[in-house]
């Protein structure tokens, strides 16, 4: 192969992937922190490069042409490669300091994380963590984040995980909330009572129905998607929340809505990249943060 031929711009290729993963150039723009005329402009210019059009211009977005989906499918294989070079490198290049993000939940984020980031600095005073709270999933061979603490195991072949102790949690609600609860003895008892949603879906109804609840969408007149916000309405006599059992067993101003009914169980996974298993630093805080989360 004479590679002398080749010219092809990288920088115009990752434009026209991320436009086509985003769905449009101004998405694209702030996903790759540029203007959306620069992104435009790299996209126009790889069209002028290849000789093909790449999207089509409707009213309602950019839509893939058939060459466009045929190139998308190998700029993806350049661009898994590039990320894995980058990976591989800056592995074997760091010891233990630098920055680590890891991405969690906001309920472990604010309750569990802290005392171990703290000892965990105390140890390694050179290693800079970044906290990413938030129930979406960090992508995590797109380098969204380092390290994510999951309630499901991953499927993707990428990725390496670990179980962690499982997490347990109850139903919960402030004392003066559960005075006007007449009974409390099992699910069919708060067939009235006002819970916490996190969305409009029925994710919730649909797993509490598996334990014997019998809830419909007019038992969730409240919908809080942030978790933190959602205990503190538990704590102000709002409704019912779920919350991890030591937290929730920990907080004075609220009990637990069924007191002998057995704890909602979770599994917990650390998670990172596979690649990353180059890098001392990222070693270090996965291997530290597992041994804190199954104690």
């Amino acid at each position: 192969m004479d590679r002398r031929a080749i010219k092809f711009d990288w920088n115009r290729a990752r434009a026209f992937l991320v436009t086509a993963e985003e769905g449009s150039l101004s998405a694209a723009a702030r996903a790759l922190d540029m203007t959306q005329p620069t992104v435009g402009r790299q996209v126009s210019a790889l069209e002028a490069e290849l000789g093909v059009l790449l999207f089509q211009r409707t009213n309602s977005g950019l839509i893939l042409t058939q060459s466009g989906a045929d190139l998308m499918a190998q700029v993806k294989v350049m661009a898994d490669a590039a990320t894995n070079l980058s990976l591989l490198a800056s592995g074997h290049a760091e010891t233990v300091e630098g920055n680590v993000c890891i991405s969690a939940t906001e309920m472990i984020a604010a309750f569990i994380l802290p005392p171990i980031i703290e000892k965990l600095r105390k140890q390694w005073p050179k290693i800079e963590i970044e906290i990413i709270a938030s129930s979406d999933t960090s992508d995590l061979s797109r380098r969204e984040a380092d390290i994510a603490i999951r309630n499901y195991r991953p499927t993707q072949q990428e990725l390496i995980a670990k179980r962690v102790q499982n997490t347990r949690g109850h139903l919960y609600a402030s004392k003066n909330y559960i005075q006007n609860l007449e009974h409390r003895q099992s699910p069919q008892d708060l067939n009235d009572a006002v819970f916490f949603g996190v969305d409009r879906s029925n994710r919730v109804i649909s797993y509490l129905k598996k334990f014997g609840f019998d809830l419909s969408s007019s038992n969730f007149p409240v919908i809080v998607a942030n978790h933190l916000v959602q205990w503190e309405m538990v704590k102000h006599g709002t409704g019912i929340g779920f919350m991890m059992s030591d937290i929730g067993d920990a907080e004075p101003l609220v009990e637990r809505v069924l007191p002998t009914f057995p704890a909602f169980e979770t599994e917990t996974w650390l998670v990172a990249h596979r690649e990353l298993k180059t890098s001392c630093r990222l070693r270090v805080v996965f291997d530290y943060l597992a041994s804190e989360l199954s104690e």
